[in-house]
């Protein structure tokens, strides 16, 4: 399956990550989103593979993860992963592997996917039923997303996720 999405959400969720970069890093998390006032939540960040181990471990038996989601029962296991450029989701053993290594930008140095919303990212590719029929990054990967940032980071975080997808022209189903 061609996954004709994912430059664009990735871009849209490079402008999100960057939005919460900038809220935590000013203490503002007040926002203008589309003429209306967000006031973000504070997205976790997690200093090790067992801090994002627990978490996922948490979310994935949070009450309304288990009822929207068959796969919520299938336990993930979390690994570091080599090099800095990307976090990634293994579906046939079900393994998110994270980069642990730092990666330089205009903010200094970073370990930047031990953050929720990478993390949630890959947990919405482990919650896909059908992986093999649908696009990686494809609507329905895309509204699962939004819907775990909704329901774990805080409404404000979906609304900012799914708005800023919508401007990047990602479709959701």
């Amino acid at each position: 399956m061609r996954d004709t999405q994912r430059a664009r959400v990735y871009d849209a969720e490079q402008l999100v990550r960057s939005v919460f970069d900038r809220a935590a890093e000013f203490g503002q998390r007040t926002v203008e989103v589309h003429g209306s006032r967000l006031t973000l939540p504070v997205e976790r960040k997690f200093a090790s593979v067992d801090s994002v181990q627990q978490y996922c471990d948490r979310v994935l038996a949070l009450g309304w993860v288990v009822a929207t989601w068959e796969r919520a029962g299938v336990p993930i296991r979390v690994r570091a992963r080599a090099g800095n450029i990307a976090a990634h989701y293994e579906s046939g053993q079900a393994v998110l592997a994270v980069p642990l290594h730092a990666q330089t930008s205009a903010r200094g140095r970073t370990a930047w996917a031990l953050r929720e919303l990478v993390v949630l990212h890959e947990l919405a590719h482990h919650l896909e039923p059908r992986p093999e029929a649908v696009a990686a990054h494809g609507p329905e990967f895309c509204s699962r997303y939004v819907d775990l940032a909704d329901g774990v980071i805080g409404p404000e975080a979906g609304l900012l996720l799914r708005l800023t997808f919508h401007d990047s022209g990602v479709r959701l189903g």
